[in-house]
């Protein structure tokens, strides 16, 4: 475990966790719960949406309303005397309050203790306010976190930022066994059937029609195949627009002929339940068309489980599938898909050879793993602050 020699002891870095939480649905609220957990001495500020949801668990000592300017401030200044010694800013554009999240930039001006930028999002072709916060956020951090080497070749090129400033820390997973589907198949009362498994908050750019379209192909040489796509309806579509798109994707699979092999999961689950979904699954995909996304939480947990994986080739399925860890098809290709399903679903070996690569490849992935560099990354900064952050507090010391 790392730590700190301050005043003639060792102590461990206290962390303080900017972002979205628990009991708020969103892959960043998940995240930030199990790295804080696994990271250890810590407390929480919540990004908080004026109907979010509530109560917080205790760790939560801090809400910012995210719409409301001054709370970021006034969270910041909370933050600078309750005795915190680093503080870890999840950031995506979407979950920071103002044009182009840049409310974020109001926190950090006022923060004068050293902060490391956690980045779920660097944009190929960010807008020009995108790309302005972006660059005062990494350029005023002791140090900025990606999950994926194309990742940081993006932010050094595209950014200009210093690759020395840039640490590359793999997206955590838990620790599941790896076991064979019909195991966990009967524990979720399924038959035998061929499952193919996509999970997260569901909402379009998923790429799901893709997989519904690919399914009578399947279907003719598997009959009693399965697509199982598990996850509620992203709350801020589910505010816009109701179930709208997911009818959209049931009458598509009705119109093919496939409705009884198209399975929605409408709930949003538990980790451990979400472990025997996985576990259950034959293949799991992920046919996201944007291929630029640079972190799938999705993906990451599927290698975790050790499953055969079929995926659009987007920045962050191409370097994790690389080496034969899965199978890359061309983007809003059903004919694509529909080829790799059944040579997949055809072969019992090829399938556990696949799982067996991406489960080797994820255990340095294990959040253990992930807390202790990510433990490594505070100590250091807290040792050693940027001379941006040192900045910062001579500036408040002369204030």
């Amino acid at each position: 475990m790392c730590q700190l020699y301050l005043d003639g002891r060792w102590t461990i870095p206290k962390t303080a966790f900017v972002s979205t939480y628990p009991p708020r649905r969103c892959g960043i609220a998940t995240f930030t719960h199990d790295l804080a957990t696994a990271v250890g001495d810590r407390e929480i500020v919540a990004l908080h949406l004026p109907d979010g949801p509530g109560p917080y668990p205790v760790e939560v000592r801090h809400r910012i309303r995210a719409d409301i300017q001054a709370d970021y401030r006034s969270a910041a200044q909370a933050l600078n005397e309750c005795g915190v010694d680093v503080v870890s800013i999840q950031h995506e554009y979407g979950i920071w309050g103002g044009e182009a999240g840049s409310f974020v930039l109001d926190f950090v001006r006022q923060l004068r203790r050293p902060f490391v930028a956690t980045l779920h999002t660097v944009l190929r072709s960010p807008s020009p306010l995108q790309k302005s916060v972006l660059a005062e956020l990494v350029d005023t951090s002791a140090a900025s976190v990606v999950m994926s080497r194309a990742a940081a070749t993006l932010l050094t090129r595209a950014y200009g930022v210093d690759p020395a400033r840039v640490d590359i820390v793999p997206h955590g997973v838990p620790n599941l066994p790896l076991v064979a589907p019909r195991v966990a198949k009967l524990r979720l009362g399924l038959g035998e059937e061929p499952s193919i498994l996509s999970f997260g908050l569901l909402g379009p750019g998923k790429g799901y029609e893709s997989v519904i379209e690919a399914m009578p192909a399947v279907v003719e040489q598997f009959p009693t195949a399965r697509y199982v796509v598990l996850g509620a309806t992203h709350p801020e579509m589910l505010r816009r627009e109701g179930e709208a798109y997911r009818h959209h994707l049931e009458e598509r699979a009705a119109t093919l002929g496939v409705a009884d092999h198209v399975h929605f999961v409408d709930r949003f689950v538990g980790k451990v339940e979400l472990g025997v979904w996985l576990e259950a699954a034959d293949v799991f995909v992920t046919p996201y068309p944007n291929l630029d996304q640079i972190v799938s939480g999705t993906l990451s947990y599927a290698m975790g489980a050790g499953k055969a994986i079929v995926s659009t080739p987007y920045a962050y399925a191409a370097e994790m599938l690389d080496e034969g860890r899965g199978r890359l098809v061309e983007p809003g290709s059903h004919g694509a898909l529909a080829k790799a399903f059944v040579e997949l679903l055809s072969d019992d070996g090829l399938r556990a050879q696949l799982g067996r690569l991406a489960y080797r490849h994820s255990r340095s992935m294990l959040w253990p793993e992930v807390a202790d560099r990510y433990r490594a990354i505070f100590a250091r900064v807290t040792a050693a602050p940027t001379p941006a952050a040192a900045a910062r507090r001579v500036g408040a010391f002369r204030g």
